[in-house]
């Protein structure tokens, strides 16, 4: 009765036609509505499940726990896994420096390190096929996780041009960052055999690593070759071009190149560009030319991203010009994006450069405020300034402060430390800074100067402190920091003290200290101890 009064009024309302249509939306829409629900029970059971392997994987708590063992007990549950959820988990480890674990992730497998189980375990999946930009992101892993023999290795197996392609660029960036310029030239000379040097990226490449290496008459044969090949100049090109020709020749052919790409209808010329031309001024010394270049290069500037302004900044600290600092500064706060903390060690060490340490100290407590994790990089550059200048009672307090407000130190801490309170003569304080920096050497490649080395040694044979001089070589020894003025020290010591020097001569022998004046005359005056010494 009810359905025949809803028939009838849709007939009074509308006709036939619509009471029709209108019945034929309510049959669809009634007529599984048990199969409706379980598809939208199938799609929530498999996001949960995707989001519990990413939680699975990410909540390791260190990070050289396996991946590989989390996705193995994972299919063995008779659960899936697909590429694209395994691309977003290493793509996330990846932006947390996890490489381990994102070489791990089976579309990046097969270092030697885990291809026993990685392989078997990607044997028994289907549809788990490495992809170009997955050889791509393998082949930086095994740079950063272990080194460039292993990227060569991985990429020698790649079975075409279409899966080197990618690949050859992060291997050739390696080659770059290493200034390894044999291997550079000779993977750019396979590359342009196999037809893969078809865009400007892996000139810029080989443009760089010249520009690094000093040898500035090798990009002009890059462009030239560029050139001969109708390959398209773009933006970072034109800018290594320019920063060449002023190295070799002068302002006048920079200028030159900075015409043509203004000619250049293929590229758009922006801040970066007037950047690079404006550092060229201001290491000739053309003030002037500078200030322009710098204004037109702010009028090019992004309104949604701040690299830019802190280039501008920088420049303009250079020139000592503390009012546009402050002006960018100011300005930068306007675009749209997060403030980074790289953004306040920019301004701060500007700040530092320019003298004003009160302003410093501002920005800091500006950032100090905002800050949702402390990271020690910031205070970093302002521990630096003050043990720089002397003042060790503020960065000693600044150095507890970062502590109790969740700071972890690291090596560049100690390193700062260290060499404040050795400029302070507070030696107790700094070998043990020095000591908290060496437990940190195997995770970076950072090692204390010759200077501050001897500086201890020094310390240790002026107050007679053998025991501590001993300890202190084998230390440096060990991480091949050991050198000519540090044996000699720990000799005369050793001679001071009528203690046997047969385990410091092995050492230099192992280290291939060479025999001059000095140590022939600690030598031979050990022989003549040895002789005189009654039995």
């Amino acid at each position: 009765m009810a359905s025949r009064s809803i028939f009838s009024n849709l007939k009074c309302n509308g006709g036939d036609k619509l009471a029709s249509a209108s019945w034929r939306r309510l049959i669809i829409s009634g007529a599984s509505p048990s199969y409706t629900v379980e598809q939208q029970r199938e799609k929530t059971a498999a996001a949960s499940n995707k989001e519990s392997l990413k939680r699975s994987i990410l909540g390791l708590k260190s990070s050289t726990s396996s991946a590989t063992t989390v996705l193995q007990n994972w299919t063995d549950s008779g659960l899936k896994v697909d590429n694209s959820e395994l691309r977003l988990i290493s793509n996330i480890l990846l932006k947390s420096r996890r490489y381990n674990q994102a070489l791990e992730v089976p579309f990046l497998f097969s270092s030697s390190e885990f291809v026993d189980n990685i392989l078997t375990w990607k044997e028994t999946q289907k549809g788990l096929r490495m992809s170009a930009a997955d050889h791509t992101s393998k082949t930086e892993l095994l740079i950063k996780v272990r080194d460039l023999t292993a990227a060569e290795e991985h990429f020698n197996r790649l079975p075409n041009t279409a899966l080197q392609r990618g690949a050859s660029l992060r291997l050739l960036h390696g080659y770059v960052q290493e200034r390894n310029i044999e291997k550079a030239e000779a993977l750019m000379s396979k590359l342009t055999g196999l037809g893969l040097t078809l865009s400007p990226h892996p000139f810029t490449e080989m443009m760089k690593l010249y520009m690094a290496t000093s040898k500035y008459e090798k990009v002009f044969l890059v462009i030239e070759q560029m050139t001969r090949n109708k390959i398209r100049k773009n933006v970072l090109s034109y800018n290594l071009w320019m920063d060449a020709c002023a190295q070799s020749s002068g302002v006048a052919e920079a200028e030159a190149v900075y015409v043509e790409m203004l000619r250049d209808e293929n590229v758009k010329v922006g801040w970066s560009t007037l950047s690079t031309l404006a550092n060229i001024y201001i290491k000739a010394g053309l003030v002037e030319k500078a200030v322009v270049a710098l204004k037109t290069a702010e009028a090019k500037l992004s309104a949604s991203k701040r690299l830019g302004y802190f280039f501008l900044m920088t420049q303009y600290a250079s020139l000592n010009n503390k009012v546009e600092v402050l002006r960018l500064w100011e300005a930068s706060k306007a675009v749209g994006e997060r403030m980074t903390c790289a953004n306040y060690m920019c301004i701060l060490s500007c700040l530092i450069k320019l003298g004003d340490l009160f302003q410093a100290e501002m920005v800091f407590m500006e950032w100090e405020s905002n800050c949702q994790k402390y990271d020690i990089r910031v205070s970093n550059v302002l521990l630096g300034a003050y043990m720089r200048i002397g003042l060790v009672d503020k960065a000693e307090s600044l150095h507890l402060s970062s502590l109790e407000k969740g700071g972890c130190p690291n090596y560049k801490t100690w390193e700062i430390l260290m060499e404040g309170w050795l400029r302070s003569h507070n030696m107790v304080m700094a070998m043990n800074a020095m000591k908290k920096g060496f437990a940190m050497l195997k995770d970076c490649h950072w090692r204390p100067s010759q200077h501050i080395l001897v500086a201890f040694a020094e310390y240790f044979e002026k107050h007679g402190n053998l025991e501590d001089a001993n300890n202190f070589i084998r230390d440096i020894q060990r991480l091949g920091l050991a050198s000519s003025p540090i044996y000699k020290s720990l000799l005369r010591m050793h001679l001071s003290a009528k203690r046997p020097v047969h385990d410091i001569l092995e050492m230099m022998d192992k280290d291939k200290i060479e025999m001059d004046d000095e140590i022939s005359s600690l030598v031979q005056a050990f022989d003549k101890q040895v002789k005189f010494t009654p039995d």
